[in-house]
């Protein structure tokens, strides 16, 4: 299984024809974690556009699996923000490289400079 990151899932929905083919030729399932739905609401509440953003999160979220926390993912989160040492990120991106290592093959994101500081995570960029 992968892990789509929040821009990922942003770029599908916003229709970006490049994303939309390569998950379209994705061989493993996809899913996306507790901590992107959190995004996704977020950005929608954010818009000027609020009901119909709504509406097209909503429908989307209906399309995949989402990761749920467990003591699993939250352990390997803050193993990964100790050993941050001083250049912390966002707590959104260690909970979805936590979640990505628990529990995936691999990291699908366009914010590869924040996910590539940690090891053992294979990270794909399908915004090229």
């Amino acid at each position: 299984m992968i892990l789509m990151d929040t821009d990922v899932c942003v770029e599908i929905l916003r229709g970006n024809n490049h994303v939309l083919n390569r998950y379209g030729k994705e061989n493993d399932s996809a899913a996306i974690s507790f901590d992107t739905v959190d995004e996704l609401y977020y950005g929608v509440f954010r818009s000027n556009r609020i009901e119909q953003n709504l509406l097209l999160v909503e429908r989307f979220l209906l399309t995949v699996p989402v990761i749920q926390s467990d003591s699993e993912i939250m352990k390997k989160f803050r193993e990964l923000k100790a050993s941050l040492s001083g250049n912390i990120i966002p707590d959104a991106d260690i909970l979805i490289a936590a979640t990505a290592l628990c529990k995936c093959k691999k990291l699908i994101s366009g914010n590869i400079a924040h996910f590539r500081r940690f090891e053992n995570l294979s990270i794909e960029n399908w915004m090229k």
